[in-house]
């Protein structure tokens, strides 16, 4: 098989893989409120995998930086463990308020979400070290590596941090891009990989996703 048939399979993969799981009216509604405000969402193959790991990890204290209107917060929901709390962290109080809607319209009871309007990088620090199954981050692309400052230390042991759109559009890897963004995401690859408590991996799902499981060593 050469390179670029390879290449070709994994892109058709990638495609199929947004496909493979539909969703429901209550994500759709969520993804047509997204589009409405202008902020970003998961794509079905990155939620999926949200699910995936919520559940794996019998989740049940998630953080989340970056609610937008709901739909990673859907999908976090989901996999969680039925008494399970997701912390989800926003500086725009018009996206929370879109994004309770959607975990009422699922069937979510109010006290499974806590929803925080504020700047992360203030709201992390004050929660609790240690307390966490997961972490996920889906905002500000230059904050990164703060987010992640914070992040592992409010992992359990055995925990995963997950950062979306480490591929930065396609931008990643393109050694000519040297904007912020772009900066930022090899930063924080090069850094994660570097951390000897964390277990890191690349995922190529969505725009890529960056995980790390906390060692217990």
């Amino acid at each position: 098989m050469t390179s670029q048939t390879h290449l070709t399979g994994l892109a058709a993969l990638a495609e199929h893989s947004e496909e493979y799981l539909p969703e429901d009216d209550v994500l759709a509604r969520a993804r047509d409120a997204a589009g409405e405000l202008g902020c970003p969402t998961a794509t079905p193959s990155v939620g999926a995998t949200l699910r995936f790991l919520a559940t794996t990890l019998c989740a049940r204290a998630v953080v989340e930086v970056g609610t937008g209107a709901g739909v990673s917060g859907l999908y976090l929901l989901r996999g969680m463990a039925g008494d399970g709390v997701l912390t989800s962290i926003d500086i725009e109080p018009e996206f929370q308020h879109a994004a309770r809607h959607a975990f009422t319209a699922a069937g979510f009871p109010a006290g499974r979400a806590r929803l925080i309007a504020g700047r992360a990088v203030d709201v992390l620090p004050r929660l609790t070290d240690g307390g966490y199954d997961l972490v996920y981050v889906d905002a500000a692309k230059v904050e990164y590596q703060r987010y992640y400052q914070h992040g592992v230390a409010l992992l359990r042991a055995g925990g995963v941090i997950a950062f979306g759109g480490i591929g930065a559009h396609g931008r990643f890897t393109d050694p000519a891009r040297r904007d912020p963004e772009t900066l930022a995401m090899r930063e924080l690859a090069r850094t994660v990989s570097e951390d000897e408590r964390l277990r890191p991996a690349l995922l190529p799902v969505g725009d890529g996703v960056l995980v790390a499981a906390r060692s217990a060593h």
